[in-house]
């Protein structure tokens, strides 16, 4: 009976560990940690813009939507960079790259599918304006990052930066979509400014796979002590953009939240300038994260506080 009960138990653990696994797989494969925070920009979109608001299930929904059209472009970057990816340490574990799923095209279809199935979701709940601005961030990563400029040019990851800045101007456009107002257009500014010192660190700490994989990252083609600086100078710009929103409609709390996160993350570029190696790079790169978790979480509160 002791026996019989041990091996039901762990029948039922090594389930739980297959299903974590399972999860975690699709979950790198659509890269939902990029996905989510995405959707928490629309969700911003939609607080800093003035205006009646959205019932709480049309939010949802919106947001939804940009983490689904987020989720398709994110596999198809995977799909279609396979072959590179296999070049870099950083990569070579993705799913497509090992064969723990096979590159059809049947997962073309699925992706189109979800797309498609995003955009009509958000015209549906919000309307149309709201709707092409999902499908021009799934777009623009895509197939304007992954496609036509990753392998190209350096600016690739400028030009991406766009797909933030859109999931922005989605929740905008769902609440308001007549007139875009100062703020939510100042975000989806601070949004494209925070795309390339977020990606450009990480690209400084693994400068040599890039190399190897022959992507022409701006560290690749300047060199990583060129690229730092242009890291804290880029930074610069986006801490002196992410102050602008207190001076049109936001107040003290999203204030100091600019104020502190900017100031840490330019402190941690300078830091990168100092001495451009790995470890500052990705202490960059999180620091980056830190300080635009601080201003989408900042700017919410702000304006339930005002309001």
């Amino acid at each position: 009976m002791n026996r019989f009960a041990s091996n039901r138990a762990f029948g039922r653990a090594a389930r739980v560990v297959q299903i974590a696994g399972c999860l975690r797989l699709y979950y790198d494969l659509f890269k939902l940690r990029i996905g989510l925070v995405i959707g928490v920009t629309a969700l911003v979109g939609v607080a800093v813009t003035p205006g009646a608001g959205l019932a709480w299930w049309r939010t949802a929904i919106l947001a939804l939507a940009v983490v689904l059209a987020s989720a398709a472009a994110g596999a198809f970057n995977q799909y279609y960079e396979r072959d590179s990816d296999a070049n870099m340490a950083r990569t070579r574990g993705r799913p497509f790259v090992k064969g723990t799923l096979r590159a059809g095209k049947g997962w073309l279809w699925l992706m189109a599918a979800m797309t498609l199935f995003a955009v009509v979701a958000a015209t549906l709940a919000t309307n149309a304006l709201a709707a092409l601005y999902v499908f021009l961030g799934a777009f623009v990563y895509a197939v304007v990052y992954t496609v036509w400029l990753k392998r190209r040019s350096w600016l690739n990851i400028v030009v991406g930066g766009l797909a933030g800045s859109f999931a922005v101007l989605a929740g905008a456009a769902a609440v308001a979509p007549a007139h875009l107002s100062t703020v939510p257009l100042l975000f989806a500014l601070v949004l494209f400014l925070w795309t390339p010192p977020h990606f450009w660190s990480l690209a400084i700490a693994y400068s040599d796979d890039y190399r190897n994989a022959g992507v022409p990252m701006l560290p690749t083609v300047l060199g990583n002590q060129s690229a730092a600086r242009v890291v804290l100078i880029n930074t610069v710009c986006l801490v002196v953009a992410s102050l602008l929103p207190a001076f049109f409609g936001l107040g003290w709390i999203y204030l100091a939240a600019a104020l502190g996160g900017g100031a840490y993350f330019i402190a941690k570029s300078v830091a990168l300038v100092r001495l451009p190696n790995r470890t500052t790079a990705m202490a960059n790169f999180h620091a980056s994260l830190m300080q635009l978790s601080l201003l989408l979480l900042a700017a919410v509160i702000d304006r339930a506080v005002i309001s």
